[in-house]
C-alpha cells in the first residue's frame, strides 16, 4: 500500500484498501471554521442528534472574517463559539487568534497517522506531517461529529519526486506552482499526492505545509510527505497525544510516478486566472500592480515573513502600492516582532495586520477594487477572488511579493537582493 492507503486502512476495520473502494474511516481530528462551522452545525441540529461524539476531536477556528468585520460575520462566529461552550467542544478559537491551518500543526493538535477532516478545503495542509488530511463539505463534517466516521473512496496515490537541489529563492510555493503548472488544475483529480525526492528531504517544515496546501489547487485529495527527522523534531516538542508513523510499502502501486529536476528552478508566478497558469519570474515584464499581500495559510509562517523581510529591509515600499502583512497565528506575530521583523515591514512602508485569512477570500483587509492587480502569497487567483472581477490576482513566494513591493512591478528577488 501506498502511504495515503496505509493510513487509510489503519482507521478502519480492513488490513488493505484499494484505490477505488468505499469505506467508512474513524477520524481524528474535526475542523471547522466561522464560515463552515454554522452550516455544519445546523446540519447537525437537522439529524437530531443532542451530542457530538467526542469534543475532544472536534477544532473550530474563527479566522475567515475576525476579527469580526460586520454583524454578520459577528453572529456567524457567536454560533461556533454558543455550540462549542454547549458541547463541551475545547478547541475553539485555539490560541485566542490565528489561521486554521497555521495554528493546528502550531498547537500540536495535528500529527502523524491521523485521518483529519475539515470543513474547508485547504484542509489538506496537515499532510506535511505525515497525516491523511482531506477537506470535506459541511453535511459530512455534521455527519462525522455525530458519528466519528466518514465515508468515503479510497484515492489512487499520485508521486511526485523532485530531483536536485533547490536553487537560492526557490522554496516550497513554487515547488508547487511549478506542479500545477505542469498538471494543470485537475492534475491529480481525487488522487493523493505523495512528495517525495531530495529536494523535498532538504525542504523546511513549513515549505512542506505549503506544498500540502496547495495539493488541492491540482484537484488532489490529500497532498502527503513521508515523516523524517524535520517532521520529528517539529511535532515532538508540540504533539499533544500519541502519533503512528507509517511508511509506505516497497511495492506500493501508484497510479502515476512523476519526477522533476529542479535544480534550475526559478521563482514561479501564477497569472491570473488559475493557479496553473504558472510563469518563471523572469518572463514577466513591467507588470505593474497595486498591492501585495504577505500571508495566509500558505504563506503565513514565521520563515515566510523572515524571507520577506530579507528582501524589504532597508527599502521603501512603492508609494504606488499597499503592501499588507499578515502573520499566520499570534504566535508568528510575536516571534516576528521578537526578531524585529514587524518592525522592517513597518519602517518600510507596510501595514501589518491581526491574523485573519481576510483578502485571500475578498473577505475584507485588501479587498481589490475594478483594474487593479495583487501579488499575493496565498493559494488561489480565481477571477474576483480578491475583490472585484475585473481585478487581478498574481500568486507568488513571499520574497518575489517583497520584491514586487518595493518596485511597484513583479520583480524577483534578486534584482533587490542579488
Amino acid at each position: 500500500m501506498t502511504l495515503a492507503e496505509k493510513i487509510l486502512a489503519a482507521h478502519t476495520d480492513k488490513e488493505k484498501v484499494s484505490p477505488g473502494e468505499f469505506i467508512n474511516v474513524r477520524v481524528d481530528v474535526i475542523l471547522a471554521n466561522d464560515i463552515t462551522a454554522p452550516i455544519a452545525i445546523k446540519e447537525f441540529r437537522r439529524i437530531g442528534v443532542d451530542r457530538v461524539l467526542d469534543p475532544k476531536k472536534i477544532v473550530m477556528v474563527a479566522d475567515h472574517f475576525v476579527p469580526n468585520k460586520d454583524i454578520t460575520s459577528a453572529e456567524q462566529a457567536k454560533m461556533m463559539r454558543d455550540f462549542c461552550r454547549e458541547q463541551g467542544i475545547p478547541h475553539y478559537d485555539v490560541g485566542q487568534m490565528g489561521i486554521e491551518h497555521v495554528l493546528l500543526p502550531e498547537q500540536g493538535l495535528v500529527v502523524p497517522g491521523d485521518v483529519i477532516v475539515g470543513a474547508d478545503s485547504h484542509t489538506c495542509t496537515y499532510g506535511a506531517v505525515g497525516a491523511f488530511a482531506t477537506g470535506m463539505g459541511s453535511t459530512d463534517i455534521a455527519a462525522a461529529m455525530a458519528t466519528g466516521d466518514i465515508w468515503m473512496k479510497v484515492p489512487p496515490t499520485i508521486k511526485f519526486i523532485y530531483h536536485g537541489d533547490l536553487p537560492e529563492w526557490v522554496g516550497g510555493k513554487d515547488l508547487i506552482l511549478y506542479t500545477i503548472g505542469q498538471i494543470g488544475v485537475d492534475g491529480a483529480l481525487y488522487a493523493a499526492m505523495e512528495f517525495t525526492g531530495e529536494a523535498i528531504d532538504a525542504l523546511s517544515m513549513d515549505g512542506r505545509f505549503t506544498m500540502s496546501n496547495m495539493a488541492i489547487e491540482a484537484g488532489g485529495k490529500a497532498g502527503i510527505f513521508h515523516v523524517d527527522e524535520k517532521t520529528l523534531d517539529y511535532v515532538m516538542s508540540r504533539a499533544r497525544r500519541p502519533y503512528t508513523v507509517y511508511e509506505p510499502d516497497a511495492d506500493a502501486e501508484y497510479a502515476q510516478v512523476i519526477e522533476y529536476d529542479v535544480s534550475s528552478l526559478e521563482p514561479q508566478v501564477s497569472l491570473p486566472h488559475l493557479p496553473s497558469n504558472a510563469r518563471p519570474v523572469s518572463e514577466l515584464v513591467n507588470i505593474r500592480i497595486d498591492q501585495v499581500v504577505i500571508g495566509s495559510c500558505t504563506n503565513g509562517r514565521l520563515s515566510d515573513l523572515q524571507l520577506a523581510a530579507s528582501v524589504i529591509k532597508d527599502h521603501k515600499v512603492h508609494p504606488d502600492v499597499r503592501c499588507i502583512v499578515i502573520p499566520g497565528t499570534q504566535q508568528v506575530y510575536l516571534d516576528a516582532l521578537k526578531e524585529g521583523l514587524i518592525e522592517t515591514f513597518i519602517r518600510a512602508g507596510a501595514v501589518v495586520s491581526t491574523s485573519t485569512c481576510g483578502p485571500c477570500l475578498g473577505g475584507y483587509m485588501g479587498v481589490l477594487a475594478e483594474g487593479e492587480r495583487c501579488v499575493s502569497t496565498t493559494n488561489r487567483n480565481f477571477v474576483g477572488r480578491m475583490g472585484h472581477p475585473k481585478s487581478e490576482v498574481y500568486l507568488s513566494n513571499p520574497a518575489v511579493a517583497a520584491a514586487s513591493a518595493i518596485t511597484g512591478y513583479i520583480t524577483s528577488p534578486k534584482e533587490i537582493a542579488p
